[in-house]
Parts: C-alpha cells; structure tokens; sequence
C-alpha cells in the first residue's frame, strides 16, 4: 500500500472518467439524503444542533469522559491502552500480534488506521492485513488510496473494478456488480476463518457502559471478529459519547447522512470479549485510544472539527470535492472537513497543507449537511487567517496574485471603471492575455457570459420617472 504522499491532482488534469463517476455519485447521495431527513423528521436541523451540542460537550470534557469509558471497558473484560501517536499505537498492534502469536489479521474499514498507515507498517514487519470493506479491499489490490471518507472507491467504476478482479485472479471480466460482490465475497469467507486477529474502528463509544458501535453496510466488521480469538479496536479519543442513550440519536444521523439509509444494515454493540456463557467470539478484546495530536486540536481554536462523524455528507455536498475528488487534498480526510483536520493532524507537515482551506467557496453548504453542526466555513476562515499569520505561502499552479484584484476592488472609482469596461471580456481571447498566470488560469475556468453594467445606470435613474 502506498503511503499517503503529496499528489499534485487539479480539477483540470483529473481523468474525465474518474470525475464523472465522483461527481455522480456525490450528487445522487447529497440528494438521497435531504429527502429521507425531510420524509423522517418535521425539524431534521434541530437534531443536527441537539447532536452537535452532545459532541462538544463530550469534547469539552473529555478528560473526565475517557476515565469514565477506560473503567468500564475494564469493568468488561477489555484491556485497553493510550497512543500518543500513530507510531505508538502501530506499534502495540503489532506487539499484540507478536505476543500471541499471530501472523494474520483480517481489518475492517477505519480511517484513523488510514491516518496512521498501519497497514504498511504491519506488513513491512511480516504480518498478512486483509481488508474486508468492499471498498478498502479493491484500493488494497490497486495499490491505490481511498478518495472518500465513506465510499473509499468513489472514483472507480464496475468497468475499473472488473478489471482489477481479472488482473488479481478473481474471475474472468464482468462488470456485473451482482458478479463483482458474489467474487469478493468468496475470496473474503476464507480469509476470516484463516485470520489470527480482527481489527476495527469504533463509530462510538459510550462512556457510560464501555460499550463500542460499529456501523457497517457488509456485516465485514461483525465477521472480522467473530471467527478470531482476538479482537484490536483502534479508536480515535473524540469517538466518546456520554451515554448509551445517546446512540439513538447518533446513529439515526450518520446512517441517513451517510447513505441516505434509515439505518445501516449491521449496527454491532460490543461489551467487550465473549463471556464464558458464550459459545463463540474473541477471548480477548483490546482497545487503543489514539491521540496523534487530537488534543492539540481540542486546545486551538478549531476544536469543533473534532465532533465529526465520519459520514462524509461535506464531501458529497461540496462543489469542489465533486470537481476534484478525494486524491486532490493529498491527505486521508478529504473535502470540507479534511481540509480542516488534516492541516490541524499534520504536525511538522502543516506548511504543506496549510493551503487546503482555501479549497473552498466558503458557499457554507458543508455546514448546511453536517449531521453535528460543525461551522465549517468559519474554521476554514480561521485556518486561512492562521497562514496568513504565519506568513505560509504556497503557490497554486496557474493562479495570479491576487493583490491587483484587491486594490481594483478597494477604490471605488478603479471599479466603477472597470465594471464599464467588462463586457470587453467576451470578446478577447485567452491567448491574447498577457500575464501568463492569468492566461494559465482563464484556460482552467470557463467565466460567463458578462451581462453586467446596468445597475448604476438604473439606480442613478429610478427615481427620475
């Protein structure tokens, strides 16, 4: 697998077919998604407030909440552990498996274990990963990286994953999806009866009972355990909510703004390795709280980024996700919210992606969608001011400096003489543009018509009739 390394991927250069496939596909779940809020509740924003409130308090006392959570986990039978970073819990992953043996792991789908390449990472040190989530599994074989926080494979087609099965000696071509399911689905069965351990995520924790969710639409993450003797969940320390009440209204957000569902098909509460009662599950159950700089995160100025539930509405809603797709933001969280997290997750990394916020047309329709509230288009303007503060600059390949553009609309009378000279834009040529910056940028963006030039003419003269 590779490492998540910068990808210089614009709008411009993205294959038209890869583009094609996000855009639809964004389009459709944005759409699916407001109807089924509106067709379920009268007032589907006040849940958004009610769950965004939950959240921040949450954060707001973590401290308090992950002791709460660490007792009862305990109190359950699991044994759990803290990782500063992604290098130490990487490393207790694999000390787990080394310590009873075991040389396989069958993973569900986690985008924290994204965040911190543990995959690479245990294969580099002789252990087999398999991943079990459809979507996971085919960017596993690609070699490639997912482009979605929810649908890893958004930028493929059944054409694309056809061939990918062919090259892998999964069947001949067939780019029947019913096909391409049935194939995973054989190849998969054996692997979770053969795995020593089952890695997953968590969607929430409660702290009250120590119980963890998990929402999957394949039963992956269920089967990725249930055949093991040991099961890791690597969980991120903002997962926490209060109580086992508030599932309710959590999982009715992320599953309809997820997928536009009612519910996900496999919703799975875990209290912890199986009982002696218990015919079958893990004897032994471990949990990983990861940090990796969330804390610092809950101290800036952007903590509210950490209520995020991973159910990727931002992204299907944003007008430049759907231009650009996922690979574009060169980092595990994409879209709207990734352009606030990872900058803020990046570490020394932080000059490299201190220009994602400005991926943006702050139109605030990622906050509009996000089931927790989160303001969007203000962190965005926060992280935007923080550049700015720290003088980081980093040019984008084909856009002019922006200071000519900032005087012109701070002199009034530049602009009024510019607004009379407009409509000579639909009639020069790009080529013709001087400035090669501006000419490189007029060749990526297709401008409207001009039709302005009116308006002072008609408020000047509205009263004189």
């Amino acid at each position: 697998m590779k490492s998540h390394q910068a990808i210089d991927i614009t709008a411009r250069d993205l294959n038209a077919e890869i583009k094609q496939s996000t855009y639809l596909a964004s389009k459709a779940k944005t759409e699916k998604r407001k109807a089924i809020l509106e067709q379920d509740y009268q007032d589907p924003d006040k849940l958004r407030e009610i769950a965004g409130l939950i959240k921040q308090h949450t954060l707001e006392n973590l401290d308090r909440y992950l002791a709460q959570a660490e007792a009862n986990l305990i109190a359950n039978g699991s044994q759990v552990h803290f990782a500063v970073d992604g290098d130490a819990a990487n490393q207790k992953v694999l000390q787990i498996m080394q310590e009873n043996g075991a040389k396989s792991m069958v993973k569900s789908k986690s985008m924290v274990t994204e965040e911190i390449e543990m995959l690479p990472y245990l294969e580099k040190n002789g252990m087999e990963i398999v991943e079990t989530d459809l979507g996971e599994f085919i960017v596993q074989i690609d070699d490639d990286q997912p482009s979605h926080i929810v649908t890893p494979i958004i930028h493929k087609n059944r054409r694309q994953i056809a061939e990918s099965f062919e090259r892998e000696g999964l069947g001949e071509y067939n780019d029947d999806p019913e096909t391409i399911t049935r194939r995973a689905r054989a190849y998969l069965r054996q692997k979770y009866f053969d795995a020593d351990v089952g890695l997953t995520g968590a969607n929430f924790v409660s702290a009250e009972s120590g119980r963890i969710a998990i929402v999957t639409n394949e039963g992956n993450a269920r089967f990725s355990i249930a055949a093991n003797k040991i099961h890791i969940a690597v969980v991120g320390i903002e997962k926490l909510i209060p109580s086992d009440r508030d599932f309710s209204l959590f999982l009715n957000l992320i599953g309809r703004s997820a997928t536009a569902q009612q519910l996900t098909v496999y919703n799975q509460f875990i209290n912890g390795p199986r009982s002696e009662n218990q015919p079958h599950g893990p004897e032994k159950m471990h949990v990983i709280f990861l940090d990796n700089r969330r804390t610092e995160v809950l101290a800036s100025e952007c903590n509210e980024i950490l209520r995020c539930i991973r159910c990727g509405a931002c992204l299907n809603v944003c007008p430049v996700f759907r231009q650009a797709g996922g690979h574009a933001y060169r980092s595990v969280y994409p879209g709207p919210v990734g352009a606030v997290l990872s900058p803020l997750l990046a570490g020394n990394r932080y000059p490299e992606l201190a220009d994602l916020p400005k991926a943006s047309s702050l139109c605030g329709a990622c906050n509009e969608v996000c089931p927790v509230n989160i303001p969007i288009p203000e962190l965005l303007l926060r992280l935007r001011d923080r550049a700015k503060k720290e003088k980081i600059k980093k040019a984008t390949k084909g856009t002019p400096a922006l200071g000519l553009w900032a005087t012109l609309c701070s002199q009034p009378t530049m602009w009024k003489t510019a607004l009379t000279m407009g409509h000579t834009m639909n009639y020069i040529p790009t080529e013709i543009i001087p400035h090669p910056a501006a000419r490189a940028w007029q060749h990526a963006r297709k401008l409207p018509k001009f039709q302005g030039g009116e308006f002072r003419k008609w408020f000047k003269n509205r009263n004189k009739s």
